[in-house]
């Protein structure tokens, strides 16, 4: 039994690496970088539930643990697919807002104070 050379893929798609803003999916000898913004049902998804990827077809993806299916035309030209994704961001990861005082309650102390 012999096993492939060391540094090649064995396999016919894969997640290479991720980064804040997508992550590399290097499909037979081509690599793609996925943008969050262009497919944001990836933003939230763990790095376990990236990494599980298969190729059913030359031309299909498919993320079983996130019931994610993408055509491999789609990373070429995201803007000839129109987005379909219901995802919303993660409020709890996103920035907090600064918070202003209602109108009308600043200087009311004074005011009441007679």
């Amino acid at each position: 039994m012999t096993s492939a050379q060391h540094g090649q893929s064995t396999s016919a798609v894969e997640v290479t690496n991720v980064s804040p803003h997508g992550f590399w999916l290097l499909v037979g000898q081509r690599e793609y970088f996925v943008l969050f913004k262009d497919f944001p049902w990836f933003r939230d998804a763990t790095i376990a539930e990236l990494m599980k990827v298969e190729l059913p077809s030359a031309h299909h993806l498919y993320w079983p643990d996130l019931d994610v299916d993408l055509a491999v035309e789609s990373l070429d030209h995201p803007e000839r697919y129109p987005l379909v994704s219901r995802a919303q961001p993660n409020k709890r990861l996103q920035p907090p807002k600064a918070r202003r005082a209602p109108r009308g309650t600043r200087g009311r102390r004074a005011r009441l104070r007679g």
